[in-house]
């Protein structure tokens, strides 16, 4: 099976000449393909040519929707997408007021090993290529009649797949005129991939999953913490900064008895102080499978006031999901039958 949005203006154009069509059908397809037009759907094609690519196993897109569940409490979708491969992961529609924003995964799986997320559980299998993860963003805005922002964010650490992650941001903001500050990289930081990447020409907003104030909680719940210290993640962030212009989003998952409290407030306060920074703060979404459980709601507002009174910006970021297996990594294992 191949798919349109994987093929470039040559292959198309191959394409094309192999169906014995004109050229002018090349750019046809690949104008479908971005809607992600399902073949038999491609109306202004004649039919002989939709059946001959239907013939050849040609789709648009390089992921197909297997499931999808929709949230009762706040209208939020998980989409499960398949792969040719037959490998799945995850997606995820949020709709708010200034718009949809789709969660997308950038590996099959991860090797980051982070205590509170499913995605790592069973390891990482593969990194998607850039066209399997447009496919991802067009299928669900097609489901959702459009998307305004991309927040990479699901399956896998973006940075760990570098070159197909690069090359996706660039086809949002050149293939859907996407604008690069309507798309944001979540990282467990990466160093040296941090700094390349502010001074890419399409370099996103970054985000950068903190979730601990010092390396001794960090290692605790996050491998990567032994690679890369605290301190060296918040100065990339702020190198980040300095090349961009803009305002790095530090994640702070809320973990109860864990990194929640007074104590943790101050010296996270500490670390960020000195930079356009902002906080997001949210209370964990638990995995039965990692036996760690979301801060209570007094906690969390405790935390978020104790940081603005050391001035530092913070938002407490709504929990969405949470009765169709937000967590990341959830609802494929589900699929998968690994979790019951």
């Amino acid at each position: 099976m191949s798919a349109l949005i994987a093929m470039d203006e040559a292959q198309l154009a191959a394409l094309v000449k192999e169906c014995g069509q004109p050229p002018f059908r090349a750019k046809q397809l690949r104008e479908y393909a971005l809607k992600g037009t399902p073949v038999e759907g491609m109306s202004s094609l004649p039919k002989s040519m939709r059946d001959l690519l239907v013939a050849k196993g040609v789709t648009a897109l390089a992921a197909t929707v297997v499931q999808s569940k929709t949230s009762a409490i706040d209208g939020t979708t998980k989409f499960l997408f398949a792969f040719g491969d037959g490998n799945v992961v995850e997606g995820v529609l949020m709709k708010y007021e200034y718009g949809n924003s789709v969660c997308v995964s950038t590996q099959v799986g991860c090797a980051m090993g982070c205590k509170f997320c499913a995605s790592t559980l069973d390891g990482k299998v593969r990194d998607l290529t850039a066209a399997e993860m447009l496919s991802e963003v067009i299928a669900a805005g097609s489901a959702a009649g459009g998307v305004n922002h991309v927040v990479l964010m699901g399956s896998g650490e973006p940075l760990d797949n570098y070159g197909e992650v690069t090359e996706f941001i660039r086809r949002l903001c050149v293939d859907l005129g996407m604008s690069k500050r309507h798309i944001a990289l979540s990282t467990c930081g990466l160093c040296e991939a941090m700094d390349r990447l502010s001074k890419e020409e399409y370099a996103p907003v970054l985000t950068v999953s903190l979730h601990a104030p010092n390396d001794e909680l960090r290692k605790r719940i996050m491998p990567i913490a032994n690679r890369y210290p605290v301190r060296e993640v918040v100065a990339a962030a702020k190198r980040y900064f300095d090349s961009t212009s803009r305002r790095v989003i530090f994640e702070y998952s809320l973990i109860d008895g864990f990194n929640d409290t007074p104590e943790c407030a101050k010296e996270l306060a500490a670390l960020v102080k000195g930079f356009p920074c902002h906080i997001n703060l949210i209370r964990l979404n638990p995995v039965k499978e990692r036996g760690l459980a979301g801060s209570s709601k007094a906690a969390v507002a405790a935390f978020s006031d104790a940081l603005t009174g050391y001035g530092v910006s913070n938002t407490v970021r709504r929990t969405l999901g949470a009765d169709i297996d937000g967590a990341c990594g959830q609802l494929r294992r589900k699929f998968l039958g690994g979790e019951k």
